[in-house]
């Protein structure tokens, strides 16, 4: 069985049957006791739920089923619309959709739930620190064509700032919701607040909208900007094709984002077709193995295409330390693919062209696809919704093809990743015709 399953709990009184709620329980602030003035054609309420895993198989053996809270607007609101104050952050690298984001949480908590205070704090968690913060007054008009362009009106930045001091920012500045965009180390960050705030009794609400351009958040199906990162990397395997098969034993590298997590390189190889070996972080591989590949190849071909995701082949390099976000740093796969391969090859007396291209600042900065344009203002609307009814501590997110909270401290505990036994990788491997260990 798969597909979408929406069930409510207080329905469910089958015998033997149970429904476990402990990993995936969202917190809400308090009771909720204002209505809502939204035209609504449906409404939720926690008792709503989707199971936790699209295939029910060993689940219907043992009756046990995890429910996970469904998204969308509650009849009543922890909030008063009339007297809320909404702050919003972005934080990270840059992605596709971040303004869609912002766009669509301002014109959703304006025109749907008629808040008239919401700013943009710039740079992220540095706009919660009073010695660095500085403010955008965020509404319809000036949020009006941003969606248009990539980066993000409230500009980014990397690394984490004294939770105290954000609590007490956010407190001085009488903020009752706060939107974190952002990545693993900005829901970890969001999720510290969203603690900070229980702590001391304060009523803010802490709402994230993942941003990763690499779909490694666990528990949800995906992430904005994935599926135009995948579009915009078509050109440049094209780009390698065509400069690979214009020389005689010709070899084209595209290194694309992920860092622990291949899927931008895998479904990018896939649209593409001609892609003739793909290497991602789930994958070891052996440059020489690769070479003598390639070589085997050149013997009825005379080209290849090789994509890489900017994780791969790491354990080829000696540990750098970390970034200011607690991230390891990575060496430079693709510069030491062309570089390694060139060698052998010139070790073996194969005369090679190798063109490298690394097109990542170009894709991380540009704006969406249409796809990824409706997703975001999904997920925008379905985290107002969340943070107005009180949720916190929680992340909005696909799951099963329906809308979905997951508290952040279920989705930052694991990364998601490609799963080398799944359909999508066979696919993979029947497409390039690669073997399945490069060890």
């Amino acid at each position: 069985m798969s597909g979408p399953t929406i069930i409510k709990k207080k329905s469910v009184a089958m015998p033997n049957v149970t429904l476990h709620t402990t990993d995936f329980k969202v917190r809400t602030i308090g009771e909720a006791t204002f209505d809502s003035p939204l035209d609504c054609v449906e409404w939720y309420d926690d008792d709503d739920g989707v199971i936790a895993t699209s295939t029910l198989d060993m689940d219907i053996l043992t009756n046990s089923f995890t429910f996970v809270e469904k998204a969308g607007p509650r009849q009543k609101l922890f909030f008063d619309p009339k007297n809320t104050r909404v702050g919003v952050v972005t934080c990270g690298g840059l992605c596709p959709g971040l303004n869609n984001v912002i766009r669509a949480l301002v014109m959703c908590l304006w025109h749907r739930y008629g808040i008239r205070s919401i700013t943009g704090f710039k740079y992220g968690y540095e706009g919660l620190n009073p010695e660095t913060s500085q403010e955008i007054d965020l509404n319809p008009k000036r949020v009006a064509e941003v969606h248009r362009f990539g980066g993000t009106l409230l500009g980014s930045s990397r690394g984490g700032q004294s939770v105290s001091t954000m609590v007490d920012f956010l407190q001085d500045k009488k903020i009752d919701i706060l939107f974190t965009i952002g990545g693993d180390g900005t829901q970890k960050g969001a999720d510290a607040i969203s603690n900070e705030c229980e702590k001391r009794g304060v009523p803010i609400a802490c709402i994230g909208v993942p941003k990763t351009i690499d779909n490694d958040v666990a528990f949800v199906e995906r992430t904005f900007g994935f599926e135009t990162a995948v579009e915009l990397a078509q050109a440049s395997i094209q780009a390698a094709h065509e400069e690979a098969r214009g020389a005689r034993n010709g070899i084209g590298i595209v290194k694309l984002m992920g860092r622990d997590s291949g899927f931008i390189a895998l479904h990018a190889s896939l649209a593409n077709c001609d892609t003739n070996i793909c290497l991602l972080p789930e994958t070891p591989f052996k440059i020489s193995k690769i070479a003598d590949y390639i070589e085997n190849r050149f013997k009825t071909r005379d080209h290849c295409v090789i994509v890489v995701a900017e994780g791969a082949g790491q354990d080829n390099f000696k540990s750098e330390g970390t970034d200011a976000s607690g991230n390891v740093k990575y060496g430079d796969i693709g510069v030491l693919l062309r570089d390694r391969l060139g060698a052998i090859m010139k070790e073996k007396k194969i005369d090679v062209t190798i063109k490298y291209i690394d097109p990542s600042y170009t894709i991380r900065s540009a704006p969406t696809n249409a796809s990824d344009s409706v997703f975001c203002v999904q997920l925008a609307q379905m985290a107002t919704h969340a943070a107005m009814a009180g949720k916190t501590g929680a992340i909005v997110g696909m799951l099963n093809a329906q809308f979905v909270h997951i508290p952040i401290a279920k989705s930052v505990s694991e990364r998601k990743k490609v799963d080398v036994k799944g359909n999508t990788f066979q696919s993979l491997l029947d497409n390039t015709g690669q073997p399945g260990s490069w060890e």
